[in-house]
């Protein structure tokens, strides 16, 4: 049977369908982890744990090695879109509830579900987009969108909107794990390689987890706001990340674009951050289903406007010149 390889047509597949197989254990068997207890139990619920060992295996994996082109345009990207995010959960507070909206074509919306939805981009999408469409060097700023995989963005966003206050020890908390495992694999390659291998896998592991605090009910309600929401994230994040590709980065827009999605990683912070913030707790868990069905929608649609707008660049005869000295980065996987 060629599972995986099913699994995997799903755009964000090794994430949203464990997560969705657990979301049907929460809804229709609520306490059968707790039943069995033992490893069950610690399947169902160990979102943390299983995140902190993906957290640190994720950071062994990104290289100090990079040339500036590649610098130049990760930072460029990764610098807009949080702006832009935190922008965007600014102008949240101001109209949205902290526990999000709770009935309407908005149900769910909150500033919590804002933010993680806005300031993570899909790198491997982006790094596959750029292969495509882009040059190598652009196809490379994935490194540092990688950096962002994690809580830790987030948490500053929301921490300087006033949405939710965060001690400095909670932020070296989130952080030390990726800082870790970044030291070890650039100190030893071997090390690197030997994680690395660990950040596909446990996807699957916490995904499935992040579904046991999911009830079924929470989804149907915020599918409709959830599609609205990647909507939203395409074109919020999207003209800022093509203006900034065109005027700082010296591209033609088509990277902004690709960077325009949010990211299967975005998926845990919502119940993260709810376990930090316990006034954001009620609102963790639509958040988690608006962001799910983001990562679906700009995971569908990005590569579609992608492809339109370089084919329209490439008519107009305006291309983006693959450099000579260009070095593809190490492509870690397609979920971040």
């Amino acid at each position: 049977m060629q599972i995986k390889k099913t699994i995997e047509k799903v755009p964000g597949g090794l994430m949203l369908i464990p997560l969705l197989l657990g979301a049907l254990c929460k809804t229709f068997a609520p306490g059968a982890g707790e039943y069995l207890g033992s490893f069950t139990k610690g399947l169902t619920s160990g979102t943390v744990p299983i995140l902190a060992v993906w957290f640190f295996c994720m950071g062994a994996t990104i290289s100090l090695k990079a040339t500036g082109t590649v610098l130049r345009k990760s930072g460029n990207l990764v610098i807009v879109k949080t702006l832009v995010a935190w922008a965007a959960t600014m102008v949240a507070t101001m109209f949205l509830p902290v526990e999000g909206v709770q009935a309407g074509l908005f149900a769910g919306f909150s500033a919590l579900a804002i933010c993680v939805a806005m300031d993570m981009t899909n790198g491997g999408l982006y790094a596959a987009l750029m292969q495509q469409y882009g040059s190598k060097e652009e196809a490379g700023a994935f490194v540092l969108m990688s950096v962002e995989s994690g809580p830790l963005v987030s948490m500053f966003i929301l921490s300087s909107a006033g949405v939710a206050s965060f001690e400095p020890h909670v932020f070296l908390g989130a952080i030390l794990p990726f800082l870790v495992g970044f030291v070890l694999g650039n100190l030893d390659p071997d090390l690197k390689e030997f994680f690395g291998r660990a950040v596909q896998t446990l996807i699957p592991f916490f995904g499935f987890a992040l579904g046991n605090g999911i009830d079924l009910n929470v989804i149907m309600t915020t599918g409709l706001a959830g599609i609205l929401l990647g909507v939203l994230v395409i074109i919020v994040t999207g003209i800022p990340l093509m203006l900034a590709d065109k005027y700082i980065g010296g591209g033609n827009g088509t990277a902004g674009i690709a960077a325009s999605s949010t990211a299967g990683a975005a998926v845990a912070n919502p119940m993260i951050i709810g376990t930090m913030v316990p006034e954001l707790q009620p609102a963790a868990a639509s958040a988690t289903a608006l962001v799910a069905t983001s990562c679906l929608v700009t995971a569908v649609l990005v590569p579609i406007l992608t492809g339109l707008w370089s084919n329209y660049m490439k008519r107009r005869g305006d291309t983006v010149p693959e450099p000579q000295q260009a070095t593809p980065s190490e492509r870690v996987s397609d979920f971040h």
